[in-house]
């Protein structure tokens, strides 16, 4: 039996946007930087994967490119999340900042040399806004001015996983000085 016109009209009201279409955009170009953040992330230790990590590396350097690698895989998922027509953006993003936080805790705690305390706190500042507003965020699914907060604590984490992998840059892992000498320069780029 055909349903009635009432029926169908509730059925048509009824709101299956979690996340408003004029964020999209956003999260399509979050998603793309993430993935190519994270594509230089591994060419970096391709190049060089004794330094960064294995047995044998660097512990500085293992951290800083673990931590790099946690913002940017967090920003990826929560905004390929955001993309799914009609998903649970609130769930997912609850999971990537409690996998987050807890990664960012393990690395801090057993990496002695990498006591970098601004960016330790700025990564739980974010990370834990993310879940706070995630939380509210299943409680809300239909609330824009989430989604919107959403969206900064997502800088957040680039701006974490950025400072993490220049941090890295400059620690000396990623080229080292005997590779000077082998270009026929001195470490500080002058000549012999």
């Amino acid at each position: 039996w055909p349903l009635s016109t009432r029926a169908r009209r509730k059925r048509t009201v009824r709101r299956t946007d979690v996340v408003p279409s004029n964020y999209l955009g956003y999260f399509q170009a979050a998603s793309q930087a993430a993935a190519a953040l994270l594509g230089l992330l591994f060419v970096v230790i391709a190049l060089r994967p004794g330094k960064m990590v294995g047995a044998h590396a660097n512990p500085v350097a293992k951290g800083l490119a673990a931590s790099t690698f946690t913002g940017l895989v967090d920003a990826f998922f929560v905004s390929l999340l955001a993309l799914i027509p009609g998903h649970k953006l609130g769930i997912g993003a609850a999971i990537m900042a409690a996998l987050s936080l807890y990664h960012t805790l393990r690395l801090h705690l057993g990496l002695r040399g990498a006591r970098h305390i601004v960016i330790f706190v700025a990564s739980l500042l974010a990370y834990g806004l993310q879940l706070c507003i995630a939380i509210a965020f299943v409680l809300n699914p239909h609330d824009a001015g989430l989604v919107s907060d959403l969206t900064f604590t997502l800088i957040c984490a680039f701006a974490v996983a950025l400072s993490r992998a220049w941090q890295l840059l400059q620690s000396g892992a990623v080229a080292g000085a005997d590779e000077g000498h082998a270009a026929g320069t001195s470490g500080d780029g002058t000549e012999p």
